[in-house]
This record gives structure tokens, C-alpha cells and sequence, in this order.
């Protein structure tokens, strides 16, 4: 019978697994300060302690997301062996051909693996959380661009309609919207059917913009857009893609358009109140006389020079998106009951913490270094754009 690892051995293994996200990060930084002048934003965030932090932590999530196959020792919703909550390092018995001789940061009531179920529960957080904060943006962006801009009746009732889901506890709207009661009335689905149409309305609408002067250009760039759009748009919202390319589960249908719901009011309200301050500047006034059209002006006037701002608000969002996740999957309403999210795994793990505190805190310990990550990531994006 083989010994168990002490935690000097334990700490080696893992960096040994980590060991694509090391050549990874160090590809990565390596290159970016090579041409960190040449990377605009991005590449004066190498200047900033605080977002080279940042960006290291959110970067490591990613990666390890990205090779999440390569670094996990066992299936991550497999049981293995009869012990009950293995500690870290003890041997795994009772196994023919184990996958991996040890439970590196120990097991789970049902004897899963929680090393692996800590580095899979990133790809199930990190596939969700960016894109829906993305989606989130482009509904807030594109109703926010005109309400802010031309103000008056439009502005209101918009104002009333992001007031409205404001007014709402976040938490509890979050918790309703995921619910499988919810879920049969087809209320996520007539939510998606508007939600999801934004990126294809907001694309087309910048292309319109940018080249409106070569219309043949323009009519090719929109008519892709609608046709890669539309394709994605049936199969996101109501999984009819005939290829299968584009589909999205119920729980995860669910889960992403309560994340874009509860945060697109509040990009909204920010959008819209950056376009107010900005539309009085002197260079809105000089495009207005050249005779551009006002989408042209919000889109390739007013909105990048809101950019520093909702670069940093993005990265935040990510964070709160990142927390409501852990929270649903720790209210048992997740992506699936098996997923190894984070927030299922600590529900899973705190019934026992006193006794076996590994299952639930490594969890919580990764769910808390990505929210750092990207509040630091945030910080050193807010103080580089405060220097332009």
C-alpha cells in the first residue's frame, strides 16, 4: 500500500499539473512585454504592479480552463474508491488501474476527485460568465447609446423599463429566473428570443455606420453578420440549429439569460449616463457638423471614448457574474446537479467542513482568486485610463 503524500509532495504534483498554464503564462507575459507598446490599453497594463497581479490570476483561471483536460487526474464526476472524504494525499484503494495513484487535495463525501472538480469548475464558470457579460454589454450599449444621445420620450421609458429590473433585489431576481418553475412557464425562452437578437441588432448597426460610404463593402460585411447571426440566434435561443453547431441546455439557457437580464440595466444606465457627459464635448459638435449620422457619431465618437470605463466595468462585471454562479450552483441551481462548478462543490463540501474542510475550501479559494484577479485586473485598467 503506498504511503500518503505530505504537503510538500502534494504542492509539487500540482505545479507539476499546472504545468501547461505555466508554459502558457509565461509565453504570454513574455510576448506582451515585448510589444507592450504596441498593445495600446492592454499593453500599459504592464506598467501597473497591481494589474500585472491581476491579469496573472485571471490569465491562470483562463488557461487553466483552457487545459483543463490535460491537468485533471480523474473524471471529475467519477467516485472512486470506498473511502468516504479521503483527506489531500492520501492513496487512492480499492481501485483497479486508477487513474491517478493519489487524491491530490483530497475527496468529496462521494469520492470524487476534488483536485479535478476544482480545475473543471473553471471551464463551467469561465464559459459563462465572459459571454454573457459580453451580451449584457451589447444590449446596455445599444439601448444606452440613443437614450443618452437623444434623450426625451426614449430616454424615459428605456430609464423606466432598466428601473424596473433594477428595483429588484439582485440576489432574489437571479434565484426566480433560474428556478424550474420558471423554466416551464418558457420565460427564459421569450427572454432570450429578445436578449439574444442584440449582438446581430449592434454588429450590423456598427458595420451600417462604419461603411455606410461603400455600400457594396457594407451590404457584404452585414450579410454575412445576419447569416453567422441568425444561424447562432436559432440555435442559442430555441435550438433549432438543423447542424447542431449552436445549442444551448435548458439550465444553461436559464443561467445565461438571468446573467444578461440582471446585468444589462445596469450597463445601461452607465452607458447612458457616459453618453451624456460626452455628447456636449467639442468633437461630438464637429461631427454633428460635418453632417455625420448620429449612430456614426455615437458608435465611432462617443463610444470609444467611453471605452476606459466600460473596459473596467466589464472586468467587475465579470467578477459579480463569477459570484452569482457560485451562488445559484450553491443554492443547488447551477448548470446541471453532477456539474463540478465551484458553487456546487462548496454546497456539496460544507455539510461536513468542520470535519473535512478541504472539499468546500479549495473551491471557495478558486472561486475567490479569479474575483481578485479580475478586481485587481479592473484597477490597473481604471489608473492606466485615467492616464490617457
Amino acid at each position: 500500500m503506498q504511503d500518503a503524500l505530505s504537503w510538500g509532495g502534494i504542492i509539487l504534483r500540482i505545479l507539476q499539473q499546472f504545468l501547461p498554464v505555466w508554459i502558457a503564462l509565461i509565453a504570454t507575459f513574455a510576448l506582451s512585454l515585448r510589444f507592450k507598446r504596441h498593445l495600446g490599453l492592454f499593453g500599459k497594463l504592464f506598467d501597473s504592479p497591481v494589474g500585472m497581479i491581476g491579469l496573472a490570476l485571471v490569465l491562470f483561471w483562463v488557461f487553466t480552463a483552457l487545459f483543463a483536460n490535460m491537468i485533471i487526474t480523474m473524471d471529475p464526476i467519477g467516485q472512486f474508491g470506498r473511502t468516504k472524504n479521503p483527506l489531500p494525499g492520501l492513496p487512492l484503494t480499492g481501485v483497479d488501474n486508477p487513474p491517478y495513484p493519489y487524491f491530490l487535495l483530497g475527496g468529496d463525501h462521494l469520492a470524487r476527485d476534488v483536485f479535478s472538480r476544482m480545475v473543471m469548475g473553471a471551464r463551467e464558470v469561465l464559459k459563462i460568465a465572459p459571454f454573457a457579460t459580453a451580451f449584457a454589454f451589447m444590449v446596455g450599449v445599444t439601448l444606452g447609446l440613443p437614450a443618452g444621445y437623444f434623450g426625451g420620450k426614449l430616454d424615459t421609458a428605456l430609464s423606466f423599463l432598466a428601473n424596473l429590473v433594477l428595483a429588484f433585489p439582485v440576489i432574489l431576481l437571479f434565484y426566480l429566473l433560474v428556478t424550474p418553475e420558471i423554466r416551464d412557464t418558457g420565460i427564459p425562452v421569450y427572454l432570450a428570443a429578445v436578449l439574444f437578437i442584440f449582438p446581430v441588432i449592434f454588429t450590423c448597426t456598427v458595420l451600417n455606420s462604419r461603411f455606410h460610404t461603400d455600400p457594396p463593402k457594407r451590404n457584404l460585411m452585414i450579410g454575412v453578420t445576419l447569416v453567422i447571426g441568425l444561424w447562432a440566434y436559432s440555435g442559442l435561443a430555441f435550438n433549432l440549429d438543423p447542424l447542431g453547431v449552436w445549442s444551448m441546455g435548458p439550465n444553461l439557457l436559464n443561467v445565461f439569460v438571468s446573467v444578461v437580464f440582471v446585468n444589462a440595466p445596469t450597463v445601461f444606465r452607465i452607458v447612458r449616463g457616459l453618453v451624456l457627459d460626452i455628447k456636449a464635448r467639442d468633437y461630438v459638435a464637429a461631427g454633428q457638423t460635418r453632417g455625420e449620422s448620429a449612430w456614426y457619431i455615437m458608435l465611432w465618437e462617443i463610444l470609444p471614448n467611453a471605452r476606459g470605463p466600460l473596459i473596467v466595468d466589464f472586468c467587475l462585471r465579470i467578477g459579480y457574474t463569477t459570484i452569482l454562479l457560485g451562488t445559484l450552483g450553491f443554492f443547488g441551481l447551477g448548470v446541471t446537479p453532477e456539474s463540478p462548478d465551484w458553487g456546487s462543490t462548496i454546497n456539496a463540501g460544507r455539510k461536513l467542513l468542520l470535519l473535512y474542510p478541504h472539499a468546500a475550501i479549495v473551491p471557495a479559494l478558486a472561486l475567490m482568486s479569479l474575483v481578485l484577479g479580475l478586481n485587481l485586473l479592473a484597477d490597473g485598467l481604471r489608473e492606466e485610463s485615467l492616464k490617457d
